[in-house]
């Protein structure tokens, strides 16, 4: 039997070829990817809660301070950790830092400078301490310490949430959620934290999701006026129900009966007969634009994150009754307080909405800004005229409607209350709107879960809010 060495010779360098190509693929294949962590993924992944990587690398040094827009203090570091002395006050604006959880909140978003680090460092590893600071910037925020105390006292022993913003700029002066953490704890806490059924490691001023209820009947005003279906002058005759068709009916809270209102008197008595029918009138596919033109499919974005509510679905139309019903706040409608203060803020700002921001500046070991925010539109919800018209609605609301608990000395409080239906226990009450206190102009939109009436459980946490604003100057 003769064999051919040269075959056998060929197959072997077909072999160690083909094995050579294998291995030449799979290293270019991990140099590829290798190029894509270092350069394209590098800013998510070193900036990643959860990376303890970077915690090591920077425990040398000093972390940043966070200070609130009156000078207070919301978190420093020393030689014995970290301190945020608001406590659960400011919990969900400074979050939590920590090696085993990860970070949440400013603590979390700004955590590159407040740890002395820049993108530039980290891609160079043990490298990159050669440009890194001993000392981490300092973040100052918008909010103001004192309000965030009186919203945190005003809400304490409920669940709802408080957010008040600048509505000339955007600025987030007040930002609390009910029931809180001690961000300071919060490693011994978690496993409490985690099992207590009222969820207080829920920010629900961003994240919590409630009908706006009788909030929404500012923007259905809105609404019909652009589309011209209503007038300040047209009469709605209010027997005190309203019947929308298949043997059902919306009817006026506590079995009110308002008769003859006009537009204005209609919101200041938060008349669902004749929000019902402007709804009605206005049809899904309107209502569905206006929603959208108030921005409640924004979603946010940077060191503020809110969920886009929750609009009724578009594979079927809807019937007449949830109509109606999205007209007075229900049906499948669900917006969370962020969505809602920014609906308050394009009437007490000339129909613009500015974009929503909590972080004022970053400064260096110098003090010298490296960061400084400007305000920006965010988008434009109705005209000035319409704007000031319906504030005027609003106004009504507090002088002589549902909101005269509102009412405070030495400031102008304007706004809606809401009592919204809940499926799952007794009604949600609300508050949005806005108020004047010498040169300074803000929106708010206030919610107490399971508080019942908007007018007894959530006006009082706006004014308590606004008379800190008048005392504190």
């Amino acid at each position: 039997m003769n064999i051919d060495r040269n075959d056998n010779k060929g197959d072997i360098r077909r072999g160690i070829t083909q094995t050579a190509q294998v291995l030449l693929l799979l290293m270019a294949l991990l140099a590829v990817h290798i190029v894509y962590l270092q350069i394209f993924a590098a800013d998510e992944l070193a900036t990643h809660p959860l990376n303890r990587r970077h915690g090591q690398i920077v425990a040398g040094v000093m972390r940043g301070s966070i200070f609130a827009a009156d000078g207070a203090v919301l978190a420093y570091s020393d030689d014995t950790g970290r301190h945020r002395p608001l406590n659960e006050s400011a919990a969900f604006v400074t979050g939590y830092a920590s090696e085993k959880l990860g970070s949440t909140g400013i603590e979390n978003f700004a955590n590159y400078a407040l740890s002395g680090e820049n993108s530039i460092a980290e891609k160079f590893g043990p490298v990159g301490k050669l440009f890194r600071s001993p000392q981490g910037a300092d973040v100052w925020l918008t909010v103001d310490s004192r309000l965030q105390r009186a919203a945190h006292t005003a809400l304490s022993g409920k669940r709802g949430a408080a957010v008040v913003l600048d509505a000339a700029t955007g600025a987030v002066l007040v930002m609390v959620s009910e029931p809180a953490f001690d961000p300071n704890t919060v490693d011994l806490d978690w496993d409490s934290l985690n099992a207590d059924e009222n969820r207080p490691l829920l920010n629900r001023v961003t994240m919590g999701m409630y009908p706006p209820g009788s909030t929404i009947k500012p923007v259905i005003a809105d609404a019909a006026l652009a589309e011209g279906i209503t007038s300040d002058n047209e009469v709605f005759i209010c027997e005190g129900k309203l019947d929308v068709g298949g043997g059902y009916y919306i009817s006026e809270s506590h079995e009110a009966v308002h008769g003859r209102v006009k537009l204005a008197d209609a919101v200041a008595e938060s008349c669902n007969v004749a929000f019902g029918t402007l709804a009605e009138r206005l049809g899904e596919k309107r209502l569905r634009s206006v929603f959208e033109r108030f921005g409640f499919d924004q979603t946010g974005a940077d060191e503020l994150n809110w969920n886009a509510a929750h609009l009724p679905p578009t594979a079927s139309p809807l019937d007449d009754g949830d109509v109606a019903q999205l007209g007075i706040g229900q049906s499948y409608l669900l917006t969370s307080p962020m969505t809602m203060a920014l609906t308050a803020a394009a009437f007490f700002n000339g129909g613009e909405v500015m974009r929503p921001y909590i972080i004022d500046r970053i400064t260096d070991a110098n003090g010298d800004d490296v960061l400084k925010t400007k305000p920006q539109v965010y988008f434009t919800a109705t005209t000035v005229e319409r704007a000031e018209k319906i504030k005027n609605y609003l106004q009504g609301v507090v002088d002589r409607g549902t909101g005269r608990g509102a009412q405070l000395r030495g400031a102008t409080i304007a706004g809606k209350t809401g009592t919204a239906e809940n499926p799952n226990g007794e009604d949600h009450a609300w508050f949005i709107g806005g108020a004047t206190v010498g040169k300074k102009r803000v929106a708010f939109a206030v919610i107490v879960e399971n508080g019942g009436s908007g007018a007894e459980a959530a006006v009082p946490v706006a004014r308590d809010i606004v008379a800190a604003m008048r005392d504190n100057g």
